[in-house]
């Protein structure tokens, strides 16, 4: 159980740092494309620092609880939670009521992934 919260607190990091990198320039107007993009590099060096070792820690194949898919699935949950928060706090975007319902969705997928046994 402890190397599954690590990896998933890893994946949340992980998270936070791409999703700041594929969002955040959408507040600056005045920021060229090449800027955009070269700053989203930049923010996204640690996303790749966090995420390997999360996928690593969490994987049976080095001791952890999860397949790859089930990893995929938990990181695609985090992903979306974190976005809802980025787009209401820093871009001012709140979801829709379809947005909602498409993470409801998701997350149905996530909970059906991690409650099937890997050794089936």
């Amino acid at each position: 159980m402890k190397k599954a919260l690590t990896s998933i607190a890893l994946l949340i990091a992980s998270n936070s740092f791409m999703t700041t990198a594929w969002y955040w320039h959408l507040k600056h107007k005045g920021w060229t494309l090449a800027m955009a993009i070269m700053v989203s590099w930049l923010i996204a060096l640690p996303e790749y620092l966090l995420q390997v070792p999360a996928n690593r820690i969490g994987h049976i194949n080095f001791g952890g609880p999860l397949t790859a898919p089930q990893l995929k699935v938990i990181q695609e949950g985090i992903t979306l939670t974190v976005f809802a928060v980025f787009s209401h706090r820093v871009l001012g975007e709140n979801l829709r009521w379809n947005d909602v319902l498409a993470f409801a969705l998701i997350f149905a997928g996530v909970s059906v992934s991690l409650f099937t046994s890997h050794k089936a």
